[in-house]
């Protein structure tokens, strides 16, 4: 079975059905979608009521995991810190920037990870797309900001200078699966420029195009999932 963490965009396309079920771990109830080879985990909730900073990250890895999940894809919707990484591009990022707010399992013991997105769960995606003839980015440096507000045009000058796309949600899924021994990899839709890199950003367009990719990732996805 293969992990999908995504956003409701998912649910509006009727990619997944609307059936779901709860999953109890000790850090809390993740919400789960599954078909045949896929467990799917609607980040946002269903209806989509959960707020980026309130998202119990650690209750929806431990539920992947509870699950027999051993590989993980996180869907995001990111904005672009350069100028020539255009919206509607989709992206596969080689490595993250998680400076505020680290989220780990390792609260009652001393123990270190190096964190990494997973290489070979990364080369599975990029198969995938380039099987079914999707342009992909296959690179990119993800900088998790803390949400739910956008970031300023300040930030988002800083955090040009050091990575390609900014988000909310990634790093912390990344982290926490690489804890737990998971295999974790992201898909990206760039949905919009950085507030202050193309002009202002506004969340009602940052909706309206977190659709437009929705299917050619899906479709990524279950290529994915289709390889051994």
């Amino acid at each position: 079975m293969l992990g999908v963490i995504g956003g409701t965009v998912f649910l509006k396309h009727n990619i997944l059905k609307p059936k779901t079920e709860k999953i109890k771990t000790v850090q809390g109830t993740a919400l789960i979608q599954k078909t045949n080879s896929i467990v799917f985990i609607p980040r946002h909730g269903f209806p989509a009521k959960i707020p980026p900073h309130k998202i119990n990250h650690k209750a929806n890895i431990l539920a992947l995991k509870k699950m027999g999940v051993k590989e993980i894809i996180g869907v995001n919707s990111v904005g672009s810190l350069k100028k020539e990484i255009k919206p509607g591009t989709i992206a596969v990022p080689n490595d993250y920037i998680n400076l505020f707010n680290v989220q780990t399992f390792f609260d009652k013991e001393i123990k270190h990870i190096t964190p990494a997105l997973s290489a070979m769960l990364r080369k599975k995606l990029l198969n995938a797309a380039k099987r079914l003839n999707i342009n992909v980015l296959n690179k990119g440096v993800y900088f998790q900001s803390l949400g739910p507000r956008l970031e300023t045009p300040a930030e988002s000058r800083f955090a040009s200078r050091i990575a390609d796309f900014v988000g909310m949600t990634m790093a912390s899924e990344a982290t926490l699966a690489k804890e737990l021994e998971l295999e974790y990899a992201a898909i990206c839709s760039v949905d919009n420029y950085a507030n202050g890199i193309a002009g202002k950003a506004m969340h009602s367009s940052i909706v309206k195009n977190a659709s437009l990719n929705a299917e050619k990732i899906w479709q990524i996805i279950e290529k994915t999932a289709d390889q051994k």
